[in-house]
């Protein structure tokens, strides 16, 4: 009899969803700046890996021409490589939805949040730069989730690659011109208690 309650506790245990222990996060060092000090906590850490954008276009009106940034792709993935958000440029709409921000859309439910840098630091002068990001609008998900809707802050760290081209970029003609340059770095999100 014993065993029979033992097996059937262990069939429980195999077929009943676990429940997601909560993640100790503890926040990185950075350069000075880019620290979240206003009493937000990590919560959530994602390893992202894609592509800076950058596009050829007039810089003023003497004709002087340069690669500008139009967007960042990237997925980021947890540390045991599930897929946890999506990194993109789209419209805000907590600013009218008139102003591109960088965002970040959660792969599971489907929340977002847009931000705005505040600081950067080049730690690596072979990669982009480090990011302190202020949210600059969010949105819950369309059953309710709100996983990056609570963000308040995100930092991009341990950056590597991304940086625009060093020529391609260099007169009137390449106007339009796109070199999409692959980048991983780490976000990591912060919330308010």
């Amino acid at each position: 009899m014993k065993y029979y309650v033992t097996a059937l506790g262990m069939a429980f245990a195999i077929t009943l969803p676990h429940a997601a222990l909560p993640q100790t996060i503890t926040p990185p060092a950075v350069p000075p700046g880019l620290e979240v000090t206003d009493g937000s906590q990590p919560f959530l850490v994602g390893h992202g890996v894609g592509t800076q954008n950058y596009v050829c276009a007039p810089t003023d009106k003497l004709g002087h021409v340069d690669w500008t940034l139009f967007t960042p792709e990237a997925t980021l993935f947890s540390d045991d490589n599930l897929q946890l958000t999506t990194h993109f440029s789209s419209p805000n709409p907590g600013e009218g939805g008139v102003v591109v921000r960088v965002s970040w859309q959660d792969s599971r439910d489907t929340s977002a949040v847009w931000g705005r840098a505040v600081a950067q630091a080049t730690v690596d002068p072979s990669a982009i730069d480090w990011l302190k990001i202020q949210r600059a609008g969010s949105r819950v998900g369309p059953t309710g989730g709100n996983t990056l809707a609570v963000a308040t802050f995100l930092q991009r760290v341990n950056t590597e690659g991304g940086l625009a081209p060093s020529e391609g970029c260099d007169a009137t003609p390449d106007v339009g011109k796109k070199a999409f340059i692959p980048y991983a770095a780490d976000y990591i999100f912060y919330k308010k208690n």
